[in-house]
């Protein structure tokens, strides 16, 4: 078996109209090379926005 969150690494979204990191997420490196790109509700912006994959 493997071991647990092996690939997994938090990375953290930042909303992209005010630019505030929101969320935690995590992600498997393996998979998915590129960065995330999520729709997810911004407590600042007070809506749904686009949230990328802070550096």
């Amino acid at each position: 078996m493997a071991k647990k969150n092996e690939n997994r690494t938090l990375v953290s979204l930042v909303c992209e109209e005010c630019k505030t990191p929101n969320y935690n997420v995590s992600k498997n490196k393996k998979n998915t090379t590129e960065r995330l790109e999520l729709n997810k509700f911004c407590n600042k912006c007070r809506k749904v926005t686009t949230h990328k994959e802070k550096k």
